[in-house]
């Protein structure tokens, strides 16, 4: 199964949809299992420097199939792979990326939330990814 344009717009709807209730103006950006850009909204209002940041938890989570935050744990000072974060044109270890499967439990992309604090953005991206399960 791979990630449509249809799925990737509703993911957006609903994590803009939190992100208003929420007050947030956030950058949200949906890629393929491919880390391929599919979709992607830039709130008004939202900083511009997010936007590279919600790519890179997106694609974060994508290269590893794992939620970006999760990263961390191998990168940190003192972790298996201190500096990984550096690898792969540089990563965002910080939460709000979350990897996207399909019904049978495969990889079909990611999404990368940023604009707010870091349990905003985990916040927006959690509500972006239960489109796909509503």
């Amino acid at each position: 199964m791979t990630l449509t344009i249809v799925q990737a717009g509703a993911m957006i709807a609903a994590g803009t949809a939190r992100a208003d209730a929420i007050g947030v103006a956030a950058n949200i950006a949906v890629l393929d299992a491919a880390a391929h850009l599919k979709g992607f909204a830039r709130m008004d209002g939202a900083v511009l420097g997010s936007i590279d940041v919600a790519i890179g938890k997106a694609r974060t989570s994508a290269l590893f199939q794992l939620r970006s935050d999760a990263v961390w744990d191998y990168c940190r000072p003192g972790a298996p792979a201190p500096n990984l974060e550096a690898s792969n044109g540089g990563l965002m270890p910080f939460p709000g990326g979350l990897p996207v499967t399909g019904p049978d439990g495969g990889m079909i992309g990611a999404v990368g939330v940023s604009g707010g604090a870091p349990s905003q953005d985990l916040d927006i991206a959690q509500a972006a990814l239960a489109a796909l399960k509503a």
